[in-house]
């Protein structure tokens, strides 16, 4: 800000702002400042780029490609630019195309791990062909990074596992795995702690008296909660499918304005009820395109249910629940793009971390009767129809037959799921883990599917 205030049509330095700003998720302000950049200097090829991921992030993603593709006709050899543009496209269910774009990044730097990580996601390996070549080579390069070396021990785990390698995929998993856990220090004494104050902290809330007037003209949001990777995506993907709700996928607005309130670090009063509540619905409102039932399925948002049923008293709060073993599994093997979830890349961590969020429903279940909607996803697979029928009446809604072809769903998905929920609902995703069985020492065997 000083470099500007020095020379305000200094085009890299509103850019570099508008890079700090992202960082600090003030996504807004970034937009702003990305928009400046472009205006004092068209040509500013990075400014495009990062103008379209931070579109991306807002999920304004017509608008993220327009901004990506702007910034490969200005920089046709932009390798990042195609990469970004293929994490874009695949979030709008074009996955023959997102594949040409990570093609094209790779054939413009072939050691670019990251872009070899999102193909191995998109494709499937039917055999060793020549990126799984480039890839095993890069793992070999004694220079490589631990940074792009895990890249590209989940993309070989990917691959391995397409091969019906188990051995092998399962050594790039744990390989994998140990370099991010590495790059995040991730520790669980953080979320024991976190875990703690949240119960701490929930009773302390419901001491104050709380009314908040319900505007019929206001958003209604619809919570879908549980583990990562526990069939959040395609429970969203169901009820958006519905004519009279918009699906607007992970929302960062109430870690990001209660937070603070919900493990009791800030005063908990009616005022500050109020303003969270009137920041969480004028950001909604922002993401629900004119509908007026909105989804908000950011799975950790289960951490949070006290603040939100206080706060948002009208609320539908949906539950999925997923066997035990699969969902830990299913969590070891994603690489996620968020730092914020440290717990997945270690059996151990995770177990713990499975623990405690089993411990803390139970906690909400009971300070909270009749206001968690719990759904079995293996049961949701094995009985679609019967299970979607009553989702859809719980919600209060009528039916509409679209409910039951999610795969039909046009909307964009940025999840870790994105690729499944392109597909007809199936059954069986939560045997995956058992082909691991002869590697993991019994680590997931004390998981029962009842321990939920």
């Amino acid at each position: 800000r000083h470099a500007i205030a020095l020379k305000p049509d200094f085009a890299e330095a509103h850019s570099n702002l508008g890079v700090t700003l992202k960082e600090l998720g003030r996504l807004d302000e970034a937009e702003t400042s990305y928009k400046q950049a472009i205006a004092l200097k068209p040509d500013l090829t990075e400014a495009h780029s990062n103008l379209g991921n931070t579109f991306k992030e807002l999920g304004r993603l017509d608008d993220a490609e327009a901004s990506l593709r702007q910034a490969i006709a200005l920089k046709p050899d932009y390798a990042e630019a195609h990469s970004n543009l293929g994490v874009t496209l695949k979030e709008l269910g074009r996955l023959d195309d997102a594949e040409a774009s990570y093609r094209k990044a790779i054939t413009l730097k072939p050691d670019y791990a990251e872009a070899h990580r999102h193909l191995a996601v998109v494709k499937n390996f039917s055999f060793r062909d020549k990126q799984f070549f480039q890839m095993q080579a890069l793992y070999h390069d004694p220079a490589i990074s631990e940074k792009n070396c895990c890249h590209i021990c989940f993309a070989l785990a990917k691959a391995s596992e397409d091969l019906e390698d188990t051995a092998n995929a399962f050594q790039f998993y744990a390989e994998g795995n140990a370099l991010r856990k590495k790059q995040l220090g991730y520790d669980k004494a953080q979320d024991s702690k976190l875990f703690e104050k949240l119960k701490a902290s929930y009773p302390r809330m419901t001491e104050n008296t709380f009314e908040p007037e319900i505007v019929d003209s206001e958003t209604t949001p619809v919570f879908i909660v549980g583990m990562p990777r526990s069939g959040t995506t395609l429970v969203e993907q169901i009820i958006s499918s519905h004519p009279l709700v918009r699906g607007a996928g992970e929302l960062p607005f109430v870690s990001q304005f209660g937070a603070s309130l919900a493990v009791d670090q800030t005063r908990v009063d009616g005022e500050a009820l109020t303003t969270f509540r009137q920041q969480y619905l004028n950001a909604l409102k922002k993401r629900s395109e004119g509908s007026a039932i909105v989804t908000d399925k950011a799975p950790l948002n289960f951490r949070f249910l006290g603040l939100i049923a206080t706060a948002l008293p009208e609320v539908r709060i949906i539950h999925v629940k997923r066997d035990p073993s699969a969902v830990c599994w299913a969590n070891y093997t994603k690489y996620f793009a968020s730092d914020a979830l440290g717990y997945c890349y270690s059996l151990d961590d995770i177990l713990n971390y499975h623990e405690l969020y089993q411990d803390l429903m139970r906690y909400w279940h009971q300070s909270l009767p009749n206001r968690i909607y719990d759904l079995h996803y293996e049961v949701l697979t094995e009985n679609q129809e019967e299970e979607t029928r009553k989702l859809i009446g719980h919600l209060g809604l009528e039916w509409d037959d679209a409910c039951l072809s999610p795969q039909d769903n046009g909307r964009a998905v940025a999840t870790a799921s994105n690729v499944q929920v392109r597909q007809k609902v199936y059954q069986g995703s939560s045997e995956r883990w058992k082909r691991y069985k002869p590697y993991l020492n019994g680590a997931l065997d004390c998981l029962g599917a009842d321990s939920q």
